[in-house]
């Protein structure tokens, strides 16, 4: 299993996350601001199992080429070594 952390504009987020969620992903948005200008940004979570890291990794890409920003986002793949789901 992996968790994803990635940083996207704000206004990209509503995009990714019911793009990620229609596709049965659980998807967990964080407000957050950062960067040389401290522009609104949102951090999504999202764990995944091994197979299904490369959809993901995509849809979150798909979803933010419509942004204006140079930089359009951020992506880290993170190892999970236990997941509890209660």
């Amino acid at each position: 299993m992996k968790l994803i952390i990635t940083i996207i504009p704000g206004n990209e987020c509503d995009n990714i996350s019911m793009a990620l969620t229609e596709r049965k992903f659980r998807v967990t948005k964080i407000a957050s601001t950062g960067g040389f200008l401290r522009k609104g940004n949102a951090t999504l979570l999202v764990g995944v199992d091994d197979e299904k890291l490369d959809e993901a990794i995509s849809l979150i890409k798909k979803g933010a080429e419509n942004t204006n920003e140079q930089q359009k986002g951020v992506l880290f793949v993170v190892k999970v070594d236990k997941f509890i789901h209660f």
